[in-house]
């Protein structure tokens, strides 16, 4: 199969608004030794593609400072964590077996090779992503899913927000028979949440704003509560014996409210803070009843295997609420940051 030389990317050259993604020509990256070059059939947006634009992450000694996903950005970066296409090259040291086959990229740079390996790096953020017509990518993250079902849309809908999903179930111990409560339940990830969760057996309880309720139902959960109205209150009603975990990417006042309506022993798992970081609480709600605040940055290579397995057999079925050219990337960006939609965003290069 033949590959060009150059290719259709968008990038950013420094941190601001949508005008900062600039749709250039550039080289073809070649893959290095242990590496494959994947030809991008769909490339999924998530918040991690706005935050990083922005800079909005900080750092540990100074919240205030621009910088990517974990530290400051080598400009200028391709943007782009989660990918779906088939591999057309391979580098040295890699089997040749895998041309032509159709994968999944985990999109997660890990502190260690072991399975249980922590992100410390994001494809899109510390290493060139998918907005493009080609990606490079260690052959160890890359996972064939030629026998998927599943559309390259859906199949780059799974790495962030499933991965995340999934790495937040897991870390929060979810077990079959247990109520969770999800937030956020309308995006990307939510919606993961709330399909892996049900999938696995538990009552899911949601929260989620009036127009999308019905979407987040059909999606899997058993009640949905207006995040308009008295959500507290609602959450009681819906689970008079308490909730075992919390899968919340939205924080805000919500852990506040919530942290009282956790059972003994339950588990708040936080993956994001869509309406805002700082958060104080009640910590009595903590060390009086056993309960854990659990901080979940997306998923281990463990968790990605079994989200590539649930892939492979279709067990979840991602929505796509949009698929935009590559060269419409700010407008598919300021359509994401609207949060008007159900579901993933996706880009065709």
């Amino acid at each position: 199969m033949g590959v060009s030389d150059v290719m259709r990317a968008v990038r950013i050259t420094e941190h601001g608004g949508p005008e900062v993604l600039e749709f250039a020509e550039v080289a073809v990256p070649a893959p290095q030794a242990g590496e494959v070059l994947v030809q991008v059939g769909a490339v999924a947006l998530n918040n991690t593609d706005l935050w990083t634009r922005e800079g909005a992450y900080g750092r540990p000694d100074d919240p205030k400072a621009l910088s990517g996903w974990r530290g400051p950005i080598d400009f200028p970066r391709i943007q782009g964590a989660d990918v779906a296409g088939r591999v057309v090259a391979a580098g040295t040291g890699v089997e040749g077996s895998l041309i032509g086959r159709r994968v999944v990229v985990d999109p997660a740079i890990y502190d260690t090779d072991g399975p249980d390996a922590n992100p410390v790096g994001l494809m899109g953020s510390e290493r060139d992503g998918g907005y493009a017509e080609y990606v490079t990518a260690p052959v160890e993250r890359v996972h064939d899913v030629t026998e998927s079902p599943l559309t390259d849309d859906q199949l780059a809908a799974l790495p962030t927000a499933y991965g995340t999903a999934l790495g937040m179930i897991e870390r929060g111990r979810l077990r079959r028979g247990e109520t969770a409560l999800v937030s956020g339940a309308s995006g990307g990830v939510g919606l993961a949440l709330v399909q892996i969760a049900r999938a696995r057996g538990a009552k899911v309880i949601a929260i989620s704003s009036g127009p999308k309720i019905d979407a987040v139902r059909e999606a899997g959960a058993h009640e949905v509560v207006d995040r308009a109205g008295d959500i507290a209150g609602h959450i009681r009603a819906a689970a008079p014996e308490g909730i075992d975990v919390a899968l919340d990417v939205v924080v805000g006042d919500l852990v506040r409210e919530g942290l009282p309506l956790l059972r003994e022993g339950g588990r708040w798992v936080i993956a994001g803070a869509l309406a805002g970081y700082d958060v104080t609480f009640d910590v009595r709600r903590l060390y009086l009843h056993n309960a854990q605040i659990i901080g979940s940055a997306m998923h281990t290579p463990t968790h990605f295997d079994l989200l590539m397995n649930l892939a492979r057999r279709a067990e979840v079925q991602p929505v796509i609420a949009a698929a935009f050219p590559l060269d419409q990337a700010a407008r598919a960006q300021e359509e994401l940051s609207r949060r008007g939609h159900v579901g993933k965003i996706v880009m065709h290069p």
